[in-house]
């Protein structure tokens, strides 16, 4: 791949929107995106106080003339330059993706998108729409979906070593709402958060479960064909969602649960995952991500570790360094935006497109139908039919 960047001759410009000095997650996409010399953020909209944004930027070390005060001025200066930006990547409030990313495809850029793609599932189809019929790359940064050896699981699937899939178990388990933050001092980011207008549908599906689901359908290459849901609080009173425990039917029949909160006291950030077939199992945990558990029936159990030389080109290539040193979220979110550039730059040289696996708005689509079958569920109280994609 090295040789398809020197073909190109530049890294791809990325706009940022979002993400100023004090963010973790702007410094999280910041560096994935120029992680491996694919990506330079070049421009941005850092908040949208337009003073706050102009001096967020030099602050960071972007040029000032290219730190925005408002995603349009961006996009409308950015489409006049020579030397304009090729993408954006979005890491504002929830309430904002959707139209953040219309304005972008509309533009004829590329979208890398933070969770969820939308506040709705309509929404999630509009943008489908969009990026096909303007021949556009958009990805969702469902990173956990990017660690070797979650890619590895989805080969093993994929390749039958588990046989048919009966049984998946996925849990994602926080404790950063675990006590009343409602009740003391909030900055501006738990202003929103806990602002169930502005966060979503379900606060914690828009913050971890959809993680929890998307890596469930990743690894076992199939849909959530129904569900039914228990959607609620753990601390009473509260405004915003933060528990949902599911039983679900994947496309092709397998059951599954699905366990998410953010209010589980003492709890670390946490997400598991464990795949049944008719031959065997395996398991992957993000505390141990480097390395992925299977155990076949009748077989001694095996241990695969980022690294290990007898595994597939494409997963090697998914790490950066030897086994037993250690690798984490960054290089995860690193691959997404790699994998974005070479499918750009192979599409401009009008070579074939690498198949890489990072995670499509199709994929965030398919979320925000699950995430709405699941308040069905909760309100009908039986199972829910998840709403299917739109054709291609």
């Amino acid at each position: 791949m090295t040789d398809l960047k020197a073909r190109f001759g530049r890294p791809l410009r990325l706009g940022v929107i979002g993400g100023g000095p004090d963010s973790w997650i702007g410094r999280m996409h910041r560096g994935a995106a120029e992680y491996d010399g694919w990506w330079r953020c070049t421009a941005g909209v850092f908040s949208s106080d337009a003073a706050r944004s102009h001096a967020a930027g030099t602050a960071m070390g972007f040029d000032a003339g290219r730190s925005y005060g408002s995603v349009e001025e961006m996009i409308e200066r950015e489409r006049a330059r020579p030397d304009g930006i090729d993408a954006v990547a979005i890491m504002t409030p929830n309430d904002t993706h959707y139209p953040f990313a219309a304005a972008a495809l509309a533009a004829g850029l590329d979208v890398v998108c933070d969770k969820p793609v939308t506040d709705d599932f309509g929404q999630a189809c509009d943008l489908v729409a969009r990026t096909r019929a303007g021949g556009r790359l958009f990805a969702v940064a469902h990173a956990y979906s990017a660690y070797p050896m979650t890619r590895w699981a989805r080969h093993l699937v994929a390749d039958g070593m588990l046989g048919p899939v009966r049984l998946v178990q996925v849990e994602y388990i926080q404790s950063g709402l675990a006590t009343r933050l409602e009740e003391g001092p909030q900055n501006n980011r738990l202003r929103w958060v806990l602002d169930p207008q502005r966060s979503g549908q379900a606060l914690v599906m828009s913050a971890i479960g959809c993680h929890a689901q998307h890596l469930a359908s990743f690894a076992t290459g199939a849909n959530v064909a129904r569900v039914v849901a228990d959607v609620g609080t753990l601390l009473p009173g509260r405004r915003v969602i933060d528990h949902v425990s599911a039983l679900l039917e994947f496309d092709g029949g397998a059951r599954g649960t699905f366990t998410v909160t953010q209010a589980a006291a003492g709890g670390e950030n946490d997400i598991r995952l464990r795949v049944f077939g008719e031959r065997g199992n395996l398991a992957w945990s993000h505390r141990d991500a480097s390395y992925l558990d299977v155990a076949l029936q009748g077989e001694p159990a095996r241990r695969y570790g980022r690294g290990d030389p007898f595994l597939p080109p494409t997963i090697v290539a998914a790490g950066r360094t030897p086994r037993g040193h250690p690798e984490g979220l960054r290089e995860a979110f690193a691959n997404i935006y790699a994998e974005v550039a070479q499918e750009r730059m192979a599409r401009a040289l009008g070579e074939a497109v690498p198949a890489h696996p990072y995670p499509r708005i199709e994929d965030g689509a398919h979320t925000m139908a699950f995430i709405e079958a699941c308040l069905a569920s909760q309100r009908s109280g039986r199972w829910e039919a998840v709403a299917a994609l739109p054709r291609a």
